[in-house]
């Protein structure tokens, strides 16, 4: 009668690859699990676990019901760690590959906060004084009766008083050092480019004195023309008719 002989260490191999096989199985998560485990993260400030699990289904499940919400979190994730310019392109990478997502209005918002929060000050570059205004433009023209978009529009008003404030201080660097002509463009720019702006009645009460000061008297006086039609809450009126009164 004949035996059947299996070597000892083929036996091992066998019950090894079987229990390797059964600890796999056991491990893998669905789409479903991950997201629980990587949302569980995020609200306990876990920003690491919530990021890679985020990531997971970022990547391995992008046609999956949690593929959108999983872009926003990481966009939400880099700007609670101020990762501005990061949280700035996953909020408007959600926009562009989801956009029938319901995370849609709110990533518009934040993208343009992002631009906000890394602007510099007048006297510094100002492209993302230009891109959160761009931004903030381009989410009231989505939602132009949303709760948010008085808040945009009250931003973009601070923000066009900036870029209007960068002007003036050229224009103050000109006069100090007597390049008055060079001056008056700058004080052209504010009143062309930004009549919206602050620094309008400013600008045109230096432009006019400016002009008085060069001896041109007709431009003056048409300046002090465009001041009264265009100021339409003076504060600088008794200057003015001192500078009118002034001309020769």
């Amino acid at each position: 009668m004949f035996r059947l002989f299996i070597p000892l260490f083929a036996v091992l191999g066998i019950v090894l690859s079987a229990c390797s096989s059964a600890e796999g199985a056991k491990k893998s998560k669905t789409v479903d699990e991950i997201y629980t485990e990587a949302k569980a993260a995020y609200d306990d400030d876990n920003w690491l676990e919530a990021q890679a699990k985020f990531d997971v289904i970022k990547l391995q499940y992008p046609a999956s019901q949690y593929a959108d919400d999983a872009q926003y979190y990481l966009a939400e994730i880099n700007f609670q760690r101020s990762e501005y310019i990061m949280a700035a392109f996953n909020y408007n990478q959600l926009r562009r590959s989801y956009p029938s997502s319901e995370f849609v209005r709110e990533a518009m918002y934040k993208a343009a906060l992002c631009y906000d929060k890394i602007a510099l000050p007048a006297d510094r570059d100002q492209e993302n004084t230009r891109k959160a205004i761009m931004a903030y433009t381009d989410f009231q023209s989505m939602y132009m009766r949303d709760s948010l978009g008085l808040e945009a529009t009250k931003r973009i008003r601070e923000l066009r008083d900036r870029l209007a404030e960068r002007f003036w201080l050229a224009a103050e660097h000109y006069i100090r050092t007597y390049a008055r002509r060079a001056a008056i463009i700058q004080y052209d720019a504010i009143i062309d480019e930004y009549p919206d702006s602050k620094w309008l009645e400013p600008a045109l009460v230096q432009k006019i004195d400016v002009l008085i000061q060069l001896q041109r008297n007709d431009e003056a006086r048409t300046a002090i023309a465009a001041y009264r039609r265009m100021v339409k809450q003076p504060e600088q009126r008794s200057v003015v008719d001192a500078l009118e009164k002034g001309i020769k």
